[in-house]
């Protein structure tokens, strides 16, 4: 299955924090080529504490081979090693955040996983990089393509590019 996820760091070297959390993505059994990457992308910290820094945020997609559910597992573990805690507040400064998009047409709907991500289409921060790889997709339940969803976004704050490689 074509599947993606969002990368975002406020804390530490968030360039890193990205650029390690890809390759443990990357590392996994199940994952496959093709694999792309966007640019990485600034952000302001939507919702986060008051004096919280600015977000890198990207996107990767990748092949993916068995239960999303079980990838989701994974990419928990993946941010807890990169210093993550469970018991974090919501929006609070993070090392690292990673989203599950989608895991190509699958739709899933529990508490833990909601495929796809049922905000995606809310956040530039997310569609920002994503047009990058992928501009012509058109996402389960909506009718516009990616770059279409961003262009008629209204208030997306300054989505600035922050590294073209990493």
């Amino acid at each position: 299955m074509i599947t993606a996820v969002a990368l975002g760091s406020n804390l530490g070297d968030r360039l890193e924090s990205l650029r390690v959390a890809r390759k443990a993505i990357f590392d996994l059994a199940n994952v496959k080529p093709s694999i792309l990457s966007s640019a990485v992308y600034e952000t302001e910290a939507v919702g986060c504490e008051p004096g919280a820094r600015k977000f890198l945020n990207a996107v990767v997609e990748f092949e993916y081979q068995g239960d999303p559910t079980r990838l989701l597992e994974q990419l928990i573990q993946i941010e807890e090693a990169l210093g993550r805690k469970r018991d974090h507040p919501q929006n609070v400064s993070r090392t690292i955040d990673i989203d599950l998009l989608y895991c190509g047409d699958q739709q899933i709907n529990e508490e833990r996983l909601q495929l796809p991500h049922p905000r995606l289409h809310l956040r530039a921060f997310v569609l920002r990089p994503l047009a990058d790889i992928r501009p012509d997709l058109v996402l389960l339940h909506e009718k516009k393509t990616v770059s279409d969803l961003l262009a008629d976004f209204k208030d997306s704050g300054a989505v600035v590019r922050f590294a073209e490689s990493w």
